[in-house]
């Protein structure tokens, strides 16, 4: 097994183009995490962190290992990728909402060069806001101790620099995006979690030896967190097969159709999406809420915190929304119906057309729910179980749903780079059956 291993890996640094790839993209994720431990001028960075991670209570560490530990110690990047992704949001809703934006999105590259285009400013007025707001918080904060200079040049400057790291990092994402191997942002989101794991493994340890821990509880969490690696790369690779027939055409001398195929519509359509999406929108009220001293601002912070009965329902029911939701948007039924149809293909036992959308939309509305059942069983009940047995947050479904996502993603592409030059992949068939972009 080793010696193949090995073998794969030759493989990669054989193909020019390959390596490249994945060098810049190493190289790029070097400098995100280089500029994750610059801070931000005029702040009093240990001692904020601190103090941020005892107020912000779990839903700040929640946030905290997203951004690698950034927005705890309020570095230039503190403010993350997320800006980005709640301006992908907001645009994917206006989409659905708004007829222009929809038939934008049809043009083919040239709209959805414009939509990104229209993404990346709404990004900057959001960064922006909460910049805003942060270095206002900053200057009131405990007293103002943890700024050395207020007033509006601490806050131009912090401003500034906030959202100049969340530009940086969404140029970065688009570059790994381009020119590198996988998905930029995802992979950003990928190495923030991923940096976390030595503290994590630390942190579990030094529970274990002052007691807190039993070995017993180590090896249930080890197992647990096997078990759910096993069931969501299976779950990811899942696909319901649409049978297609495709009737015989002659045109001139040649003979076309007549061969019989399918569509696979996965389970989860959505991938690590609506965790994420869910995750950015649930946590920075909170935080707000946290540092309030008004009683039913801070209850309302406590009851939305992980672990929490509130805090459980309204993130299952985001995931659920989201996953309903991104599934929408990525696949139409009645595009599919249209686009086969025009091809000559139809699902046997179904007519083309309306029936054959309607057959679409029935299937796809119930692999959807079952992807989203899943999405929220492994989000939530282990950080939940976790919770009540005292164990480190770090090792809760979100992180490890997006970290096994998004690994098989980037496993994917390079298989297929891999494939597309004769080399064996990560698997003896040369099939690597990831989360599609």
């Amino acid at each position: 097994m080793f010696s193949r291993v090995a073998t794969v890996f030759r493989n990669i640094l054989k193909i020019p183009e390959l390596r490249s790839r994945i060098l810049f993209t190493l190289g790029v994720l070097a400098a995100y995490r280089f500029a994750a431990h610059v801070p931000t001028p005029g702040i009093n960075g240990e001692a904020l962190s601190s103090f941020l991670l005892e107020k912000g209570g779990a839903i700040m560490g929640f946030l905290d290992i997203f951004s690698g530990g950034a927005l705890s110690r309020v570095t230039i990047v503190a403010l993350g990728i997320m800006p980005y992704i709640t301006a992908s949001i907001i645009m994917q809703l206006m989409t659905v909402v708004l007829p222009a934006l929809a038939l934008l999105q049809k043009e083919g590259e040239s709209g959805r060069h414009k939509i990104t285009q229209y993404t990346r400013y709404l990004t900057i007025t959001i960064a922006l806001v909460q910049a805003s707001f942060m270095a206002v918080g900053l200057e009131g904060m405990n007293g103002g101790q943890f700024v050395a200079d207020p007033g509006w040049s601490f806050r131009m400057m912090t401003v500034i620099t906030l959202v100049g790291g969340t530009a940086m990092l969404m140029w970065l994402g688009e570059q790994i995006t381009e020119r590198g191997i996988g998905n930029g942002i995802s992979l950003i989101i990928f190495s923030g979690i991923v940096s976390g794991m030595p503290a994590g493994i630390v942190s579990t340890y030094q529970l274990y030896t002052t007691g807190q821990l039993n070995i017993v509880l180590i090896g249930a969490l080890v197992v647990m967190m096997a078990f759910l690696v096993g069931a969501i790369v299976f779950l990811e690779s899942g696909r319901r097969k649409l049978s297609v027939q495709y009737a015989r055409r002659v045109v001139g001398n040649r003979v076309y159709g007549g061969q019989n195929t399918h569509i696979p519509l996965k389970i989860n359509t959505a991938g690590v999406i609506p965790p994420i999406f869910a995750s950015s929108l649930i946590a920075f009220p909170s935080i707000i809420a946290g540092f309030s001293s008004i009683p039913w601002v801070k209850s309302m912070s406590t009851a939305l915190s992980p672990g929490q009965p509130l805090y459980t329902l309204v993130y299952v029911t985001l995931i659920v929304f989201f996953a309903f939701f991104y599934t929408a948007v990525v696949l139409n039924p009645v595009d599919m119906a249209d686009n086969m149809k025009k091809s000559g293909g139809f699902i046997p036992g179904i007519r083309p057309g309306k029936r054959t959308s309607d057959y679409i939309y029935y299937v796809l509305t119930r692999i959807t729910f079952a992807g989203a059942i899943y999405l929220a069983i492994v989000c939530v009940i282990p950080e939940v179980l976790l919770y009540k047995a005292n164990l480190p947050f770090y090792f809760g479904g979100t992180s490890l749903l997006i970290v096994v996502g998004v690994g098989l993603d980037t496993a994917q592409q390079i298989e297929t780079h891999m494939i597309q030059r004769n080399y064996d992949g990560f698997l003896r068939k040369g099939k690597v059956k990831g989360r599609q972009s």
